[in-house]
């Protein structure tokens, strides 16, 4: 088996195997549970009765806590101390545990353990951040993570009453809409000023649909595809079935809201929609079937029996005989309340597929299942089977299924995939327009929230929604909302791709592989699959200068800030030593008799003399050739001095300004050389001085140094450049070319710039790391 090293400081090695970093900081939900009375208990039992108690609660815990994937830590005499998220999240860690802490009440409340003895527990959950070591992140694993929530687990539970769950307000958060909770008066908790609000949980709660109004802005194309695949299986009575694909903001639900209520007629004929939620970790496996024949039988939430039975008859009066509506209806009531995967709830599913077949010889349907990568496999063959048998009677139906990128679907062959692609800048900005006012916040705003939203209509809720409920604008943190589902974007990596993005996020700018194989102390060229398979998942984009961009901002900060601090210098510190294309050989333009070489030559008189051999050797002037990057000693940055080869604003009618670039996109002066304004210097930028062969040209000291760009922060292109005069050595491009190189005067007039021709200029593979 492979194993990797990765190097902690300077002296320290910690092999893990199949995973480059051994640590991680995360967000994690951390429960808590303790016996009530354990000692007065103890000390009144035989010490083998206490044995036998305790391997029993211990059992009856743990494996609760398993079947809700969590991870137990460790047992402190008569306390287990769990993590869910520790090494996965699914972005539902938080409600994984709560629903552990009410199951593992229910499993002990008022049930004898040994002989007669009766157990009572307190349960407390608190999520928050730690540092987790990935490879102890499994059961048993003691100290597997350090932070101060621990703690607070351990605090809350006291204040949980006997057979209660106590959830912290970051819990109760992640957890609204999902778990009905009570809120009760702050405790005061030992170190912590002010008191700690608390809240206990007190049960599931089936959610509500999302709330879809306003106009649809954005994936109109995805919409216009969709509706024609649809429209195509009804009218032609050929069953199509369609893949809606998105990571979670995209905007899946959306589109399909607008698709229920778009296409109700196809050529005058009224379309029949069942539509079906899965919920994260259902109680029952065949819950979305029951889900849809509710929607097809217009079953309320508050029906009694004999309301559901009433509905039942009624919705299949029209398709089966009277007789057979009298033996169906048991059958169906009985997966509506028990949908458990019993033979009992399978025999109502099938009953269930016959009802919608035989309502699609009446009138089109289209069946749509949202969120089915959380369906359990009995609901991906109840879709198989009614799909496979729509088919062969060749009846007017369609399937519509949404799910997230990474879901290894089992979609038939003929599916037709659609992925949703992020919004427009322009959409985005209108989005967020109709955000904040209908939220009542200034729309100023979308000038703040713009780059942040990354194009997903959900993040873009979701900073409003932050704005709204108090968050400071100007140091707007993630929406813990967004953090989650990023995070489990990036758990769904395995160990070298998740350590690929974490590593990329402090590199700044656009991304290249040799910048990732030096952070993570690989060989050249290791990065390179990684890199392609994150792109085909979605989560990098490839940028057209060569490297790659990360698809939504909050991918990248929480990709960066998953690396403990002792790493993040390790790797800062090596792309820092490694060399960068974003530096020149800059000489400041002084008078002539001011700045001077080694030789003690004038600067303006070698340019001038660089100029003489150019002229003398027939050529025409020619813009300068290489600039060697590795032998500088003062650092400007290559965008900088591509933006200064411009000439100044209104010098001429012909002349253009370089767009200002965003975090994705470089300067145009490196896009192609098209984008070159009349007049400027034309540049080639080597990295080392392996990529070319040494030349004796000397390289002239600099007598001072002129800063052509502001530093290249948190990955975003200077929007602004000091535009001084600067020199530009230039190197010659080939071999046995010495001598021929001049001094480019950056900034200088027309004509000021002289240099012998060149052949055809190639970047480096490497060139993005200039960004």
């Amino acid at each position: 088996m492979a194993t990797t090293t990765i190097v902690v400081g300077d002296t320290q090695r910690t092999p893990t195997p199949h995973w480059p970093v051994p640590e991680e900081r995360r967000t994690v939900t951390v429960l808590f549970a303790d016996i009530v009375g354990s000692t007065a208990l103890v000390d009144r039992l035989d010490p083998e009765d206490v044995r036998a108690l305790q391997r029993a609660y211990f059992d009856t815990v743990a494996g609760v806590l398993h079947r809700w994937q969590g991870v137990v830590e460790k047992y402190v005499g008569d306390a287990v101390m769990a993590l869910f998220g520790a090494r996965h999240s699914d972005g539902f860690d938080a409600y994984r545990a709560v629903r552990a802490g009410l199951e593992i009440q229910a499993a002990l409340d008022r049930r004898p353990m040994v002989g007669d003895i009766r157990l009572r527990v307190r349960v407390g959950v608190a999520t928050g951040e730690v540092v987790v070591d990935l490879g102890g992140a499994v059961s048993g694993g003691h100290g597997v993570a350090s932070g101060a929530v621990i703690t607070t687990a351990a605090r809350l539970q006291e204040y949980a009453p006997p057979g209660a769950v106590a959830l912290c307000a970051a819990t109760a958060r992640a957890t609204a809409g999902l778990i009905t909770q009570r809120q009760l008066t702050p405790v005061p908790v030992a170190g912590r000023v002010p008191p700690v609000p608390v809240w206990h949980a007190v049960g599931p709660v089936r959610p509500g649909a999302d709330r879809h109004d306003g106009p649809l802005i954005g994936p109109r194309r995805e919409l216009a595809t969709i509706r024609d695949e649809l429209t195509r299986a009804i009218r032609e009575q050929n069953p199509r079935w369609v893949s809606l694909v998105g990571p979670t903001g995209s905007g899946r639900s959306r589109l399909l809201h607008e698709l229920t209520r778009g296409l109700t007629t196809v050529d005058g004929l009224s379309v029949r929609w069942c539509v079906a939620t899965c919920q994260p970790y259902p109680d029952q496996v065949l819950a979305p079937v029951a889900e849809l024949l509710r929607g097809l039988a217009g079953i309320l939430p508050g029906d009694g029996p004999a309301a559901v039975r009433d509905r039942l008859a009624a919705a299949l009066t029209p398709l089966f005989p009277p007789a057979q509506v009298t033996a169906t209806v048991p059958a169906l009531q009985r997966l509506l309340t028990t949908p458990d995967g019993s033979d009992a709830a399978l025999a109502g599913a099938a009953t269930c597929q016959d009802v919608l077949l035989r309502l699609a010889t009446h009138r089109p349907l289209i069946v749509a299942v949202d969120d089915v990568d959380r369906a359990a496999p009995a609901v991906s063959r109840f879709l198989h089977a009614l799909f496979s048998a729509a088919t062969a009677r060749g009846l007017p139906l369609a399937m519509v299924t949404l799910h997230q990128p990474q879901w290894a679907d089992t979609r038939p062959g003929p599916a037709r995939r659609v992925t949703i692609r992020p919004l427009a800048t322009v959409q985005s900005g209108r989005l967020l327009r109709h955000l904040l006012t209908r939220a009542g916040q200034p729309v100023a705003l979308v000038d703040r929230l713009l780059p942040l939203v990354g194009g997903r209509p959900g993040h873009a809720a979701a900073y409003v929604t932050s704005v709204a409920d108090g968050a400071d604008p100007v140091t707007l943190p993630l929406p813990e909302a967004v953090r989650r589902a990023v995070g489990a974007e990036l758990d769904h990596l395995d160990g070298e791709r998740r350590a690929v993005l974490m590593a990329a996020g402090i590199l700044g700018g656009v991304i290249c592989g040799a910048a990732v194989d030096r952070a993570l102390g690989w060989a050249p060229g290791r990065s390179a699959p990684a890199l392609r398979g994150l792109v085909a998942a979605g989560l990098l984009l490839p940028h057209r200068v060569g490297g790659y961009a990360f698809a939504t901002p909050a991918l990248r900060q929480v990709a960066a800030e998953r690396l403990p601090r002792v790493l993040r210098a390790v790797f800062t510190r090596r792309t820092a030593d490694a060399p960068r294309l974003d530096t020149v050989h800059g000489v400041a333009l002084l008078p002539e008799d001011a700045a001077v070489d080694p030789a003690g030559a004038g600067v303006a008189g070698a340019a001038r003399a660089g100029a003489a051999r150019t002229g003398a050797g027939g050529s025409s002037a020619r813009p300068a050739e290489v600039v060697r990057l590795d032998a500088v000693r003062s650092r400007v940055g290559l965008d900088g001095v591509l933006a200064a080869l411009a000439p100044a604003p209104g010098s001429g009618p012909s002349r253009r300004r370089l767009s200002t670039p965003t975090m994705a996109t470089p300067p145009a002066a490196l896009t192609r050389v098209t984008n070159r304004p009349p007049g400027s210097s034309r540049l080639r930028a080597v990295a080392s001085a392996g990529d070319v062969p040494p030349t004796p040209v000397t390289v002239a000291t600099q007598a001072a140094v002129v800063t052509a760009a502001r530093a290249n922060t948190a990955g975003h292109w200077p929007s602004a450049v000091d535009r001084s005069p600067v020199a530009i050595r230039a190197v010659p491009a080939v071999p046995g070319s010495a001598g021929r190189g001049a001094v480019a005067a950056v900034g200088a007039p027309p004509g000021a710039v002289h240099a012998v021709p060149h052949p055809p200029i190639r970047w480096p593979h490497d060139l993005a790391a200039s960004a």
